[in-house]
C-alpha cells in the first residue's frame, strides 16, 4: 500500500496536493503526519524523505518526493490527468505554473486553514497573482466545460490549485464569479472537508507561521480548536 508522509494540515499546502489527489481518485493509502513548527528539526524528516521535506510517497521500495513528482507517479498507476490530449496538456501546464510560480501569493498569503484575515493591502504583485488565478481558472472552466478545471472530473490540476481555495477563504481574495464558484466547489469536496476538519482540530501551532500571517493583515477569526 502507498504511504504518504505529510505535515500539519492547517499549514502544509504542499502536503494537501497529493493527499487530495489520492483521496479523490479513491486510491487506498496510509497517511503519516509529521508535526513541524517553531524549533522543528527538519533533519529528522530525512529518515523518510531524501530532501528532508514533505510530502514524500513510499510505495514498496519506491520513494518519490516533491508534490509534482508524486502526481506524475500516481498518474502512472491511476487516471490522474485528463484523458483527452488538449485538456491533459493544458492541465499539466497549469499545474506546473502553480508549482513554480505565484511567489507573492505564497509569501503574503501562506496557507492557514483555520484563520480569517483582513489583509492590510493587496499590492501590485499579489494583485497580479490573483488576477492570473482568476484568468487561469476561468479559462479552464470555459474551454473544457467544468465543473473542474480540465473537464468533468477531478484531476491533478485541481489538486494543485486546492490550496489556493483555502487561501481565498482565509484572506478573502477577490475573484470573478466563475473562478469564485469553482473555489467554493473545491471547498465542498468531501475530501477537502475532511482535510479542513482535521486542520481545525490539530493541537499544534507553528508560532512563526502564525506571526507571518498576522504581519500581513488583521486576524478577524481563529476557528481552530484551542
Amino acid at each position: 500500500m502507498i504511504t504518504l508522509h505529510i505535515a500539519n494540515k492547517n499549514y502544509s499546502s504542499w502536503s494537501l496536493r497529493p493527499w487530495l489527489l489520492l483521496s479523490e481518485l479513491g486510491v487506498p493509502f496510509e497517511e503519516r503526519l509529521h508535526v513541524f513548527g517553531e524549533g522543528s528539526n527538519w533533519s529528522t524528516f530525512r529518515a523518510f524523505s531524501p530532501n528532508g521535506r514533505v510530502p514524500c510517497l513510499h510505495d514498496g521500495d519506491t520513494v518519490v518526493w516533491d508534490s509534482l513528482a508524486i502526481a506524475e507517479y500516481i498518474a502512472e498507476l491511476y487516471p490522474a490527468w485528463p484523458e483527452e490530449a488538449p485538456a491533459r496538456h493544458w492541465a499539466r501546464s497549469a499545474a506546473a505554473e502553480m508549482h513554480a510560480g505565484f511567489g507573492a501569493l505564497r509569501q503574503q498569503c501562506s496557507m492557514s486553514c483555520g484563520l480569517r484575515v483582513r489583509l492590510h493591502e493587496i499590492g501590485p504583485a499579489l494583485a497580479a497573482d490573483v488576477a492570473r488565478i482568476d484568468e487561469l481558472w476561468s479559462e479552464g472552466l470555459q474551454r473544457f466545460g467544468g465543473p473542474f478545471l480540465a473537464g468533468g472530473r477531478f484531476t491533478a490540476v485541481d489538486a494543485f490549485y486546492a490550496p489556493v481555495a483555502f487561501r481565498v477563504q482565509t484572506y478573502g481574495l477577490p475573484l470573478g464569479p466563475a473562478a469564485a464558484a469553482y473555489g467554493e466547489r473545491l471547498l465542498e469536496l468531501t475530501s477537502m472537508r475532511r482535510w479542513y476538519a482535521s486542520a481545525l482540530a490539530e493541537p499544534w501551532r507553528d508560532e512563526g507561521h502564525d506571526r507571518d500571517v498576522a504581519s500581513v493583515g488583521t486576524v478577524t477569526a481563529d476557528l481552530r480548536d484551542h
